[in-house]
């Protein structure tokens, strides 16, 4: 189990009349954890010890991400990610 600062999952409004109010969360709980240990500055080997998991499952996990936002980078993604109030820095 990690501790991490902001457990929290944020919502969006997203496109579309049919539903009116629909939301979508942007993040699993588990990419979301990747990216707290990313912005606290651990490696992806670290957060792969931390979490139990591969290399490649995080480096999955953070490509994922950066295909849902459409960005190029894992700085891309965690600008955008603040920007979208999924992170925040403490």
């Amino acid at each position: 189990i990690i501790q991490t600062k902001n457990r929290k999952m944020h919502k969006i409004k997203v496109g579309g009349t049919l539903g009116g109010n629909a939301t979508q969360k942007i993040l699993t709980q588990r990419e979301k954890e990747v990216f707290e240990l990313l912005i606290a500055n651990y490696s992806t080997k670290e957060i792969a010890k931390l979490m139990n998991i591969s290399d490649k499952t995080v480096r999955n996990h953070i490509s994922n991400v950066m295909l849902k936002l459409g960005v190029k980078g894992r700085a891309q993604a965690v600008v955008e990610l603040l920007k979208l109030e999924e992170l925040t820095l403490e």
